[in-house]
């Protein structure tokens, strides 16, 4: 078994973000833990605009035909990259934090839309978005309010462009679908509304709320780990 990690929107090194959770689930139930590079943040040495969603799911179902049994954990835009990818029969379980489990023809874009206090983003005019408005200490009062300020600021060094077509392209497949899964909803969450968690997390097998932040894996890893455990049981 092996857990595979697919970030969030706008950040790149996922397994930096991922890091705290992936230490506690090795130590404690020995599951091994690696974080997708998205091509459509530039982290697999393409330049981000030429790639997208297609090629982000593209890259989760290619991680998928090396194991024979995974748990995909898709934070924030991590799960309409899982949706997108379609069923692959490696797959065990889904674990969302804080994410979407999108209809087909749902773009992030169209997820996003009905937030009342959306983070606000900027067009690059090269293909590519990124946050906007934000500062150090404005970020980690956003989204990482829960964590201490040299994390924010680590995180903030991590914050990159990305290609407008991971936000636009509308989903072709519906890879949550008849999969056992699981949300996690942040009931402080200061990014992702907690209505739209809540949308979502219906549509999963079975939902959790916790009180943390957009990022639990870096602010609480042992609720992570707690949760894993949990599907895990023998019934």
């Amino acid at each position: 078994m092996e857990l595979i990690f697919v970030h969030g929107a706008l950040v790149r090194d996922g397994m930096w973000w991922w890091q705290p959770a992936a230490d506690l689930l090795l130590d404690r139930i020995g599951i091994r833990s690696r974080a997708l590079k998205l091509p459509s943040c530039g982290e697999t040495g393409s330049e981000p605009a030429a790639a997208g969603l297609t090629a982000d799911a593209a890259t989760l179902r290619r991680a998928l035909d090396d194991v024979d049994a995974a748990v995909v954990v898709g934070h924030s835009y991590g799960g309409t990259v899982i949706a997108e990818a379609g069923r692959h029969p490696a797959v065990e379980h889904l674990l969302y934090i804080s994410s979407y489990l999108p209809e087909i023809g749902q773009s992030q874009a169209a997820i996003m839309s009905g937030e009342a206090d959306p983070a606000s983003i900027a067009d690059n005019g090269d293909g590519t978005l990124s946050l906007a408005g934000h500062e150090p200490s404005s970020f980690g009062a956003r989204f990482l309010h829960d964590v201490d300020q040299q994390k924010q600021l680590q995180a903030w060094a991590r914050v990159t462009r990305q290609a407008a077509k991971a936000f636009v392209t509308p989903t072709s497949a519906a890879g949550w679908e008849g999969v056992d899964s699981t949300y996690i909803v942040c009931k402080d969450d200061r990014s992702t509304s907690l209505d739209l968690q809540r949308f979502h997390a219906d549509k999963a097998t079975r939902f959790v709320e916790v009180s943390t932040g957009h990022h639990p894996f870096i602010s609480r890893p042992d609720l992570i780990v707690e949760q894993v455990q949990h599907f895990q049981r023998p019934n």
